[in-house]
């Protein structure tokens, strides 16, 4: 699938047929989180792949968007480091980009994927904190859902002409 084509149909997907996600996929959907751009190329992320079944079926019980971890074999939460943050408050950003990147790569390789959102919830972001006993200068932002998707969603068309400017509002 071309790059193109990947950011205009790729789709949030909530539900996932029961199929393990080999290791080499593993591996390409960090790499393309990896190969996102920083601040500073600072690079300020790690990323903990979660496919023990106890543990996926734990954070439904303190996130109430994430049914969907009930069936996807696979997760992977999104954090920062801020010790190696050299651009402060551009970790978010940073850590958004490499989501994305495994969004688009999961799409391009045949999976569904969705972005759960962490940061800004406290009670979200305690609880996976505890839950997966993250250290103290690590901060969660997003967790990605990850399987072959049991649903096929078409493109949705997003362009809005209105909400383009040029040179001035």
């Amino acid at each position: 699938m071309e790059a193109y084509e990947a950011i205009i149909s790729r789709r949030s997907i909530r539900k996932y047929i029961d199929k393990t996600i080999p290791s080499v996929y593993v591996e390409k959907l960090l790499k393309a989180g990896m190969a996102a751009p920083s601040a500073g190329n600072q690079q300020p992320w790690h990323f903990i792949v979660i496919n023990e079944r106890s543990i996926l079926d734990e954070i439904p019980n303190f996130h109430p968007y994430s049914q969907m971890l009930n069936e996807a074999p696979l997760a992977i939460l999104v954090c920062a480091d801020k010790r190696l943050e050299t651009h402060t408050g551009c970790w978010v950003e940073d850590c958004s980009a490499a989501t994305q990147n495994i969004l688009l790569a999961a799409h391009a390789l045949g999976m569904g994927a969705v972005w759960l959102g962490i940061y800004l919830r406290e009670e979200r972001t305690n609880a996976i904190k505890k839950l997966l006993r993250l250290p103290v200068n690590i901060t969660p932002l997003s967790l990605i859902a990850v399987g072959f998707p049991a649903e096929r969603k078409p493109p949705a068309n997003r362009y809005k002409e209105n909400r383009i400017h040029y040179n001035e509002w």
